[in-house]
């Protein structure tokens, strides 16, 4: 997975250069359809845990991160159907703000940047992003979002980082069978190992209670029962 998935050509959004662009959200998700997981910040869980496998994976930079599998083989998003409507009531955030995305600039400061290929950006029809040089009502709803998610990174860092501290990750070796007949195993990925986390001393298993990362821990848990669901999909996809 990389870290970019589905943005092609990011570019800074500037109110000069872009005052006459116009996007049409009900465009769809057909730029995710290759997309076979998505990250996750921490404030997702409860609601992500309902329809999909969370699970962890390792960054360019080694770091976990959690992210909702969306799908079991590459460039295969088992939620976006042939219309490029998204079949869950629960879609990430990372992928409904895009074409929108933050960038870290000089002296890391964050830049707001667009995909400026994005097929929802190439609509006459559409509503402005700029309006006298300042941000939309949509554009600022969208702004809004972006921050939202960045508020939430330190604390899916904190999940991620305690984890890998703690020693409670391990690599993914889930099976299951089709409901088509076969098995159909994931390997790649890491989750919770739950004798380890048994396994804790009081003093880290309160650490992780009192930092309400335990609750967290808990839903990416419940969440693996969605990876037979997910094999049903792909079931169906495969039947036609």
């Amino acid at each position: 997975m990389t870290e970019m998935l589905f943005y092609q050509r990011v570019i800074p959004l500037d109110s000069n250069a872009h005052r006459n662009l116009r996007i049409k959200p009900e465009s769809g998700f057909g730029f995710a359809a290759k997309t076979n997981s998505v990250p996750l910040v921490s404030v997702e869980f409860a609601e992500a845990a309902k329809e999909y496998p969370i699970i962890f994976v390792k960054g360019s930079d080694d770091a976990f991160m959690p992210v909702a599998l969306t799908g079991l083989r590459e460039n295969e998003n088992l939620f976006v159907d042939a219309a490029g409507k998204w079949q869950a009531n629960y879609v990430p955030a990372f992928v409904r703000r895009y074409p929108f995305v933050t960038s870290v600039a000089a002296e890391k400061q964050l830049m707001v940047c667009v995909d400026e290929v994005a097929d929802c950006l190439k609509r006459p029809d559409g509503m402005a992003l700029f309006v006298n040089g300042k941000p939309s009502p949509y554009l600022a709803q969208a702004l809004a979002l972006l921050q939202e998610y960045q508020n939430h990174i330190p604390a899916t860092q904190e999940l991620s980082n305690r984890l890998a501290q703690f020693g409670l990750l391990m690599q993914t070796n889930i099976e299951a069978k089709m409901a088509t007949g076969g098995n159909f195993g994931l390997v790649g990925g890491y989750i919770v190992d739950e004798k380890r986390l048994r396994a804790l001393n009081k003093v880290k298993a309160l650490q992780l209670f009192n930092s309400g990362l335990l609750a967290l821990i808990y839903a990416h848990l419940i969440s693996l029962g969605n990876f037979q669901k997910l094999l049903d999909r792909l079931a169906m996809r495969e039947a036609g």
